[in-house]
Formats: C-alpha cells, sequence, structure tokens
C-alpha cells in the first residue's frame, strides 16, 4: 500500500481510532521518523555525522497501526503518510487534534494491584523496626 494523502490519513485515522473506543482493548501506534533517502554517505573525519546536519530539511514519514500481530494479519490496518517540512506546522495542529479526539475515550490503567504491592514493601516487617534498621535488624548506633 503507498502513501496516503495528508486528508485520507486524517479520516483513516479517526476511523482507526473510533473502532477502538467501540472494543473492549487493544493498541494504536503512532510512528513518526525522518524519512531519508538512499544516498551514500560523504562523512569525513571532521564531521562523522553528516546525516545529523542535511542540506536541505527532509520530510517526515508518519504511520499509523492498529496493533495487530501475526497471528491476525488480516485485521491488520497500517496507514502511512509523507509530511514535507513546509508542511509539518500545519499537519502536526490537526494530527493533534485528530489524536486528542480519538484518546479521549480510552481508559487508564488499573493500578490498584501495583499500588497495593507498593503499600505492603512500605509496610512490610523493615519498616516496623524504624528507621536506620537494616535488613538484617541491626541498628549502628555511636556509642560515646
Amino acid at each position: 500500500m503507498g502513501h496516503l494523502t495528508h486528508d485520507e490519513f486524517f479520516s483513516k485515522l479517526t476511523n482507526l481510532f473510533d473502532y477502538r473506543k467501540n472494543q473492549d482493548h487493544g493498541t494504536i501506534n503512532l510512528v513518526q521518523k525522518r524519512l531519508s533517502y538512499n544516498t551514500p554517505s560523504q562523512s569525513t573525519d571532521t564531521d562523522p555525522f553528516t546525516d545529523l546536519n542535511p542540506a536541505t530539511p527532509l520530510p517526515v514519514l508518519i504511520r499509523a497501526t492498529n496493533g495487530k500481530g501475526k497471528d491476525k494479519r488480516k485485521e491488520k490496518v497500517k496507514l502511512s503518510t509523507i509530511v514535507e517540512p513546509a508542511d509539518l506546522e500545519a499537519f502536526y495542529g490537526r494530527y493533534a487534534d485528530v489524536c486528542k479526539k480519538g484518546m479521549g475515550a480510552l481508559k487508564p490503567r488499573d493500578r490498584t494491584k501495583r499500588k497495593k504491592q507498593s503499600r505492603k514493601k512500605k509496610t512490610g516487617p523493615a519498616a516496623a523496626r524504624g528507621p536506620g534498621v537494616g535488613a538484617g535488624g541491626t541498628c549502628m548506633m555511636a556509642i560515646p
């Protein structure tokens, strides 16, 4: 599948978030990276990282998937688009709006189990002995 136009990308990303709202659980992966062209590297001894400072700004590749693995490959949705440097600001404004609307229905993780475990550690037998008491039950005191 080729790269989508920005409007197609946003409409399909909105559909992906809407589909996710109706499910109990799931993942949506959003990836952004600089699109580099296959040009031979011309690194020198003075600047070994010439690809970090390109002569012209490079476009950005934006991808989104629904996180389906190998076992459900037929259900996997892959979206991608290329954003030119001149269009980045307008694209990111709209991208942020779509992501905020889509993430509004997400449920926060249930962290009560983790909190209970951390409270047990704090109120366990080591905490009952008081401050300065090591794991062996001894306390270091200076005797005059």
